[in-house]
């Protein structure tokens, strides 16, 4: 049995939709069993053989400052369900709440993995090739020095080949351009290390990627700072709203642009699908001692479940002993780079 903690209490709805993203989940999944964190009044009513209640007695809001979620809100049921983590009575944690809360307290509770200095958010985003391109840094970091980048490159790499079974994952460095003369120093030295870094045998490195890259599918991973990637994620949400408004407008319009909406529909419906960024729910917090991934606070249900089975799928498949085994293999070329000037010192 593979246990994962839910943190029912977060996000834009709450247990209205958590909870019954649990159930299909359990109901879909035999071989899982969930610890349900929250108010207990709020998640009356849920029962299943294989689920458990876990109270607590506060909620992170979504604008609460992290401040309030690490010294104040102390019994939190994001706080109690990463503890869940930290304890071992579950393999990973859920929640749909305060991203920045969820960090700070999972960095907090759980401590990173030696080696690396900041954790990141990866995502897979939906591209041409029918699959997903996983993106990193998506927030976590807004500014980042080139050792962050080869961090992020060695986690995303462990990620991919956990879920995906890509035993080695081609890797692309986000710039301006393809041309290793391109883009600014921080970018430039990233680049350098991700190339020694390929040619020790810890990454497999593609090389510099356009943004465009990330929807052709080019590489499996891309790796950039937060800030960059955080609008690259928002872009991509927004493309499947754009395509969804088109198809309502053009139907409420006249009969002659009606039939060209209906005629057109399959196709732009099966765009939309594709790029629908709820099938792709689930960001995984990376660089920790414990698993925690993060929902959309906006997701439904359907959304909320596809967080909880990639975060199923990443505690079966052993994802937190392949981060940390290729962290280990790439230690000698992170340490060097703390040596280099503008690197940060890696943990002890």
């Amino acid at each position: 049995m593979t246990t994962l903690a839910v943190d029912c209490m977060g996000g834009d709805h709450g247990p209205r939709v958590t909870l019954a993203a649990c159930r299909s989940f359990l109901d879909r999944e035999p071989e899982a069993r969930l610890i349900l964190v929250g108010v207990p009044d709020a998640l009356k009513g849920f029962s299943h053989p294989r689920a458990t209640v876990v109270p607590a007695t506060e909620v992170v809001a979504m604008d609460d400052p992290v401040e309030v979620a690490l010294r104040r809100k102390k019994d939190s049921s994001m706080r109690v369900a990463i503890q869940q983590v930290k304890d071992g009575a579950a393999q990973a944690a859920v929640s749909a709440g305060n991203t920045g809360a969820l960090m700070a307290l999972a960095r907090y509770l759980l401590k990173t993995v030696d080696g690396i200095d900041r954790p990141a958010i990866a995502y897979p985003m939906p591209n041409a090739r029918g699959g997903a391109t996983t993106v990193l840094d998506l927030g976590a970091n807004v500014d980042c020095t080139e050792q962050h980048l080869l961090q992020f490159a060695v986690m995303g790499s462990a990620l991919v080949s956990a879920l995906k079974g890509v035993e080695s994952p081609t890797v692309g460095l986000l710039n301006i351009g393809e041309e290793v003369i391109k883009g600014s120093e921080v970018i430039k030295k990233a680049g350098e290390l991700l190339r020694s870094a390929a040619a020790a045998g810890d990454l497999n490195f593609h090389g510099n990627v356009e943004g465009n890259d990330i929807f052709k599918g080019t590489t499996d991973i891309v790796v950039c700072d937060g800030f960059v990637g955080n609008i690259a994620l928002k872009t991509s949400e927004g493309l499947a709203s754009m395509i969804g408004g088109f198809l309502k407008e053009e139907f409420s319009r006249s009969i002659f642009t009606r039939l060209a909406a209906l005629a057109a529909y399959p196709v732009l419906s099966a765009f939309r699908r594709r790029v629908d960024h709820r099938r792709y729910n689930g960001a995984a917090l990376l660089g920790l001692r414990g698993l925690v991934f993060k929902s959309h606070g906006s997701a439904d249900a359907f959304a909320f479940e596809q967080a909880l089975a990639r975060a199923y799928d990443a505690a079966r498949n052993n994802l937190l002993d392949r981060v940390q085994a290729r962290i280990a293999h790439a230690r000698p070329l992170l340490e060097s780079g703390a040596d280099t000037g503008g690197a940060v010192a890696v943990a002890p």
